[in-house]
């Protein structure tokens, strides 16, 4: 389980885990939170008031501090879990969905040809399917792309980056995402 490490200002930071939340908590750097309370942490007790100390986390936190890079011109890292994640594990040519284990990154204009490992070039798709394209486009392979490749926003990297995201912090994320995305849906 992963909570959701925002700045203060609400940008997306990082997936943390609940002992490095926990050190937030401690270091008394959480601004604010928000979503529910996923953990408690049981400390020792003060020898003074013999009060036990006690931290509880929730799904996500908003830390003190500025990110020293503008989050908004960063693009998003891409790796084939990503890009299966981002496509729904649906091949963009046949429209079937697959397990992950049966798919394959499609470059658009094939790499043969000086097509690129960008999120604009890449699409999912079946073994079958991108073996019959071949080092061809889909135009000349006669196999129309069944949906559009996008560059996915930090919001929706944060999607992509996390497979067990609770549903709070998936609605928070979602919230965020510009009106077309297919995580709307």
């Amino acid at each position: 389980m992963k909570v959701l490490k925002l700045t203060a200002q609400g940008l997306p930071q990082s997936w943390v885990t609940l002992e490095q939340a926990a050190l937030h908590y401690a270091a008394e750097d959480v601004r604010w939170e928000a979503g529910v309370e996923i953990a408690c942490f049981r400390g020792g007790h003060n020898a003074v008031t013999g009060k036990q100390s006690v931290i509880h986390i929730n799904s996500i936190i908003g830390t003190k501090g500025m990110p020293n890079i503008n989050p908004h011109e960063l693009l998003p890292g891409l790796t084939n879990g990503k890009l299966f994640t981002r496509d729904h594990c649906v091949c963009a040519y046949c429209g079937r969905q697959f397990h992950e284990g049966d798919l394959t990154r499609e470059h658009i204009l094939p790499a043969s040809v000086g097509g690129e490992n960008t999120w604009m070039n890449l699409v999912t798709a079946c073994r079958a399917c991108n073996h019959r394209k071949g080092a061809r486009t889909p135009e000349q392979a006669r196999m129309p792309l069944l949906y559009t490749p996008y560059t996915p926003t930090l919001w929706e990297d944060f999607i992509l980056r996390n497979r067990r995201i609770l549903a709070d912090q998936m609605e928070f994320l979602v919230a965020h995402v510009p009106r077309g995305s297919r995580w709307r849906s």
